[in-house]
């Protein structure tokens, strides 16, 4: 019988009325989760369920040593308490005061993995059929298979003694079943046909020889499985979320792309082929992979500190690509293997509050974090009181920001706007010390966090060709609003093109300016044709696709309860403008589209009153102006008044919105 599916948080079923089955997300079975030390215990709240389905945590300090610089694992087959170390070959022992427990929503650590001051980084990998499995046995000395719970055929598989001083030897799909590559150790893939006894693993067991790393009669072993695009996630259980692959390199800056149909979050990458030896690298976005800062490298094979000297790699919307010639990641014929795991979340959302937050604040010229309640990979932050441009910033451009009223390029932002490393926090994005633009003292802001989610926002960098194409992005429904900006080139002809569902792939205007929709631009910018569920069309216009010219592009869509894109026309009194939501609309951004308008900026943090109600324009530079209930919130939306502001209820006018709760 078919499946039977229903929308939002549904379950399938393949016998047509059967025991529901529960759709699993990449949110629920792995984490990056960085913290700092308070010098007592402190539990990890990620989301995690280790208690009762199992798992393993990786955990390594970023910069100071602290208690231990080493990379330490920690699995509940063997408990709390018991770290392994990848970038030794020591034998395990108990060690109080390190991981102390594992929880139904992540774990605790004690105040040996907790000393003050002290950076970490963790990264959570839970039991789940075709994800990650554990294993535990006793060797034998004889050759041997050992079954797992993967529900699919092992990618890659890391082996530890876990009684006696041995080395990591890894399994990988990227290498033949007699080979392998050491976690602790540089050097390239070796050949030792006792380790896996030439044999490929199958969806129910592994081979084991006879070498006393994976096998010797009574030592003890973990065994850490990984699967490779084996399905099994998101709604229809057809996503994949982890992919074992291997490439090889060019020796070029333009390095190779790997295509994984997904944006991935992390990646594990090791050399097993070529002259010289190469460490593993871990690369992820919470600790800072971008496409235009240096890459946050930490390895499983040394206790070294977190570098980031240099741009790596960089994620895209359907895999990554290597930026560097260094042989490590790019020798020129030498052989590549990797793990990779896909960017959450995959839910669709159903609460604002978990993807949009708002933060009025007053500068403190001073280093601080804003935080808007969720992981952010967005800002957007307006000066009220100053004539100051608003600031536009995103994860995937690092330290890089645009201002919304002007054509000028993207810039670097200096430790005065945006920190170092400005979105390695779990919640918020960390700004700089004086610059008004951010955070000077006496001056006050309104900071609006965005987190991308299917359905509400997305972000997506790309180069220019100057050739009709598509843009691949990661919302999952068809964009409503799309803004784009030009990266690396300024001035009019590098404008903030705006696609708006309402007006239809034949019109676009400019965020920077109170242009009305304009007929002319459907072709040149959007090639006439309107975004689907996976792309957005570009044409041949400079302002969106010019050769070689780098862009960003920030995507919205209605997702329900959540946000709203949509229009309405003007009745010259009041009106309500139902937005579909229960608790009434946070933020509000519009423009009228049948003539000249402003973009008008309305938000709860500041007032969505009848006696206080101030906006601000994203096409001016100018402090907010103050009125008195213009735009107010009401439950199921917003509503406008013309009495109080002509210009967004005229008579007749059309306008387009985007509401957020």
């Amino acid at each position: 019988m078919p499946l039977q599916a229903t929308s939002g948080a549904a379950s399938y079923d393949a016998f047509g009325g059967g025991v529901a089955a529960v759709p699993n997300y990449i949110e629920d079975v792995f984490s990056t989760w960085l913290y700092q030390g308070t010098g007592s215990a402190q539990t990890i709240t990620n989301g995690i369920d280790l208690s009762t389905k199992g798992g393993m945590v990786w955990e390594k300090t970023r910069t100071t040593p602290g208690f231990s610089p080493d990379n330490m694992l920690f699995d509940t087959l063997r408990g709390p308490l018991y770290p392994l170390y990848s970038n030794t070959n020591t034998a395990p022992g108990q060690y109080g005061s390190t991981l102390t427990a594992f929880n139904t929503n992540g774990f605790t650590v004690g105040g040996n993995l907790s000393q003050s001051g002290v950076s970490h980084a963790s990264w959570t990998f839970r039991k789940q059929p075709k994800f990650f499995d554990i294993q535990t046995w006793t060797g034998t000395g004889a050759n041997r298979t050992i079954s797992h719970s993967l529900g699919s055929v092992p990618a890659c598989i890391i082996v530890k003694r876990t009684d006696a001083v041995a080395n990591w030897p890894v399994y990988h799909r990227g290498l033949s079943n007699v080979e392998y590559v050491l976690l602790n150790d540089t050097s390239i893939a070796g050949n030792n046909a006792s380790l896996w006894n030439s044999t490929t693993p199958t969806s129910t067991v592994f081979s084991l020889g006879t070498d006393t790393t994976v096998n010797a009669s009574g030592g003890t072993y973990v065994a850490y499985i990984f699967a490779h695009d084996a399905g099994g996630f998101g709604l229809l259980g057809t996503d994949n979320v982890i992919s074992c692959g291997s490439y090889t390199g060019n020796g070029s800056a333009t390095g190779p792309t790997i295509s994984l149909g997904y944006e991935p979050q992390l990646v594990f990458i090791k050399k097993a082929t070529g002259s010289g030896g190469g460490g593993w690298h871990i690369f992820d976005v919470m600790r800072g992979w971008s496409i235009a800062s240096n890459t946050a490298d930490l390895n499983p094979n040394t206790s070294s500190a977190e570098s980031s000297t240099f741009v790596y790699a960089a994620p895209n919307a359907t895999g990554f690509q290597i930026l560097n010639t260094w042989t490590d990641l790019n020798q020129s014929g030498s052989s590549y293997v990797y793990i990779a795991i896909r960017r959450g979340p995959m839910k669709v959302p159903t609460s604002g509050t978990s993807v949009f937050g708002l933060n009025a604040r007053s500068g403190t010229g001073a280093d601080a974090t804003v935080t808007g309640g969720q992981t952010d990979d967005a800002v957007l932050v307006k000066n009220r009181g100053s004539a100051v441009g608003s600031l536009f910033a995103s994860r995937l451009t690092s330290t890089g920001y645009l201002v919304t009223s002007t054509t000028a390029a993207e810039v670097a932002a200096g430790t005065t706007i945006l920190q170092a490393n400005p979105w390695d926090v779990m919640d918020g994005v960390k700004v700089g010390t004086t610059d008004t633009i951010t955070n000077a003292t006496s001056n006050t802001y309104i900071n609006y966090l965005f987190k991308r989610a299917p359905s509400f926002m997305d972000v997506v960098c790309y180069t220019g060709t100057a050739a009709a194409r598509t843009i691949n992005h990661n919302l999952g429904v068809v964009p409503e609003l799309m803004i784009l900006k030009s990266r690396s080139n300024s001035g009019t002809n590098y404008r903030w093109p705006v696609y708006a569902s309402p007006r239809g792939s034949s019109e676009a205007t400019y965020l920077d300016s109170t242009d009305e929709f304009n007929s002319a631009f459907g072709g040149p910018f959007w090639n006439s044709t309107s975004p689907t569920a996976s792309v957005f069309s570009l044409g041949t216009n400079q302002q969106v696709n010019g050769s070689g010219v780098t862009y960003v592009a920030y995507l919205f869509a209605t997702c329900a309860g959540v946000s709203k894109v949509g229009s309405y026309t003007g009745n010259g009194t009041t009106q309500t403008i139902d937005c579909g939501l229960t608790a009434g609309a946070r933020f509000v951004l519009l423009k009228r589209t049948d003539a000249a308008g402003a973009w008008y900026v309305y938000d709860t943090a500041r007032g969505m009153t009848t006696l206080t109600d101030p906006y601000w324009l994203t096409n001016s530079s100018a402090a907010e102006a103050a009125t008195l209930g213009s735009v107010t919130t009401v439950a199921t939306g917003f509503a406008v008044n013309s009495a109080i502001l002509s210009a967004i209820n005229t008579n007749a006018a059309t306008y387009i919105f985007l509401a957020v709760a």
